[in-house]
């Protein structure tokens, strides 16, 4: 407890009450007492117990040079439904690294994202991390070189800044040759907007996919949406009408695939009976549909983590300018073999 002063006990105060040295005890603590006695590590901890001895952040910071915290610069992602995962992954790693991170939404502002830039170095952060909800370039301010710094989901003009990236051309080949194997080949894509660089990386993997299994992308449409539940649901009433109906349908993403749930039904056709339905992002509306949605899942969470280890480590500057991590097939109930096979 603390002393009638009301001053925070020191370890000094712990050394004196088990009757070792301050360095024993900073021994002990750190980790570093392989060749301390287990009698005098059980003093040195029941003192710390005793005395309720906290380990004082900001004089460890002044000696180390640290502060053991992140500046977290985000645009609109900490209102996002589904941005969760990506702020829990960085969170987690920081957590367990006893390092805490200060955020701030910059509300895709960039007055207000150099001014957040600027005071976030005025508090000597260890590193910053930006993150972007939809992948995107972005225009970051400058940075001394000294204050590592890396993106998420997002990157800028000519690699400036290394930044960690989900592989959607990977992602949208899975999503093909998960079908393909399945046996369908009528196939149409309802992807989402034109302008979004998702939307082109998911395009570009589906259109592999079909080259690589010898099938000519033409025979397999491709039609633009808006990534909402109506563009989805409009989509497939349309592609669903012609005379030589696809057997699966691939979707921009999980909202877009649930729109054609609906569209489905009205038609009188079932899920996977009749048709295929593959969605993209596994937001948790995906596990949660009827049939469950087969989905491609976006590792968010992994890369917030992956973020946050490498500026922890101080290995930012090993990194090349755009790190991929890999969009996976989540295989639920909503694909089946075409009809009749």
């Amino acid at each position: 407890m603390d002393d009638e002063a009301g001053n925070r006990p020191t370890m000094a105060d712990v050394g004196r009450a088990a009757g070792v040295s301050a360095t024993t005890v900073s021994l002990v603590l750190n980790g570093r007492d392989t060749k301390i006695s287990e009698a005098t590590r059980e003093r040195v901890l029941a003192a710390v117990q005793d005395l309720d001895y906290r380990p004082d952040r900001t004089a460890q910071g002044l000696r180390l040079g640290t502060t053991s915290t992140i500046g977290f610069l985000t645009d609109e992602i900490a209102i996002e439904p589904f941005s969760g995962p990506m702020i829990a992954g960085i969170h987690d790693l920081a957590w367990e690294q006893r390092s805490l991170l200060l955020m701030v939404n910059t509300t895709r502002n960039p007055s207000r994202l150099r001014a957040a830039v600027e005071d976030l170095l005025d508090r000597r952060v260890d590193g910053l991390l930006f993150a972007a909800m939809g992948t995107r370039q972005v225009d970051f301010p400058h940075v001394p070189a000294a204050t590592p710094t890396l993106l998420v989901n997002a990157f800028t003009a000519e690699g400036r800044l290394p930044c960690i990236l989900p592989d959607e051309i990977a992602g949208g080949r899975a999503a093909v040759e998960h079908v393909l194997a399945m046996g369908h080949r009528r196939i149409a894509f309802l992807a989402g907007r034109d302008a979004a660089w998702a939307t082109r990386m998911r395009i570009r993997g589906y259109r592999e996919g079909l080259e690589a299994a010898g099938i000519d992308p033409l025979r397999c449409p491709v039609h633009l949406g808006n990534y909402r539940i109506d563009s989805g649901y409009e989509m497939t009433l349309r592609v669903m009408r012609e005379r030589t109906r696809p057997t699966a349908l691939l979707f921009g993403n999980d909202q877009m695939a649930t729109g054609a749930y609906i569209a489905l039904a009205r038609l009188g056709l079932r899920i996977p009976d009749d048709v295929s339905v593959v969605g993209y992002d596994d937001e948790p509306l995906a596990a949660d549909l009827s049939p469950a949605l087969t989905t491609v899942r976006i590792p968010f969470y992994e890369m917030g983590r992956i973020a946050a280890q490498h500026l922890l480590d101080g290995t930012v500057g090993h990194l090349p300018s755009r790190t991929w991590e890999p969009c996976t097939i989540i295989h639920r109930s909503s694909t089946n073999p075409p009809p009749g096979e």
